[in-house]
């Protein structure tokens, strides 16, 4: 289970590609991302915290794998993971896909064009603020990811890290995230940040093995 996860992880953004590329010649296939605004609110209402984000989202694969290579990887400025910034992301583009869906109800291609375009104009902002920022710049605010992290804030995660008294604050897992946690920070404790994706960057970096 953990080897076919760890391949997923690594060549999931395949999909996304496939996905962009397919969708040009028939957009009722962009309908098919309803499952990537599901899928993260499911396992953050059963306990799993972000888990979508860092082990199953196709493009958290692309920012991962391919953007990561070519990111200056700096800290993510703090206005861009405020809650205020948060929630009007979630308003405005929410307001914007049901005004879409509104707009062309009973319409699949219609509807599969306001997927597409959501789709893709998110993943080229996301690029973009990799490029400049930090290859998971957009995951700090994106809308879902946003939610799942409030969900999990209020609900109890049971599927987190754990920083044990081992750990030396060697600062090692501290750069090694890019959603700009301090796992450090949590030792002797879970790590149950609600942003916490759960990738493993840090367990990989930890010299102590302090991270489980």
């Amino acid at each position: 289970m953990k080897g076919s996860l760890k391949l997923w992880k690594k060549y999931a953004y395949i999909v996304l590609l496939i996905f962009i590329f397919a969708g040009m010649f028939d957009m009722r296939i962009a309908l098919l991302a309803t499952l990537c605004m599901i899928g993260p609110l499911v396992l953050a209402l059963f306990g799993k915290g972000r888990f979508w984000c860092g082990n199953v989202c196709p493009r958290g694969s692309f920012y991962d794998n391919i953007l990561a290579k070519i990111s200056p990887k700096k800290q993510v400025p703090k206005f861009l993971k405020s809650n205020v910034f948060r929630l009007a992301v979630i308003i405005v583009m929410f307001y914007m896909f049901g005004t879409g869906i509104y707009k062309n109800w009973g319409n699949a291609y219609g509807i599969g064009m306001v997927f597409y375009r959501m789709i893709v104009i998110t993943t080229l902002v996301g690029i973009v603020l990799g490029v400049f920022i930090n290859g998971r710049t957009w995951c700090s605010f994106c809308p879902m990811g946003s939610i799942a992290a409030f969900i999990t804030y209020f609900k109890k995660n049971t599927k987190t890290l754990a920083v044990s008294d081992s750990c030396v604050s060697c600062k090692l897992c501290e750069k090694k995230c890019s959603m700009g946690i301090v796992p450090y920070e949590y030792k002797g404790n879970a790590l149950d940040n609600p942003d916490c994706i759960q990738c493993g960057q840090c367990i990989t970096v930890c010299p102590k093995d302090a991270i489980k």
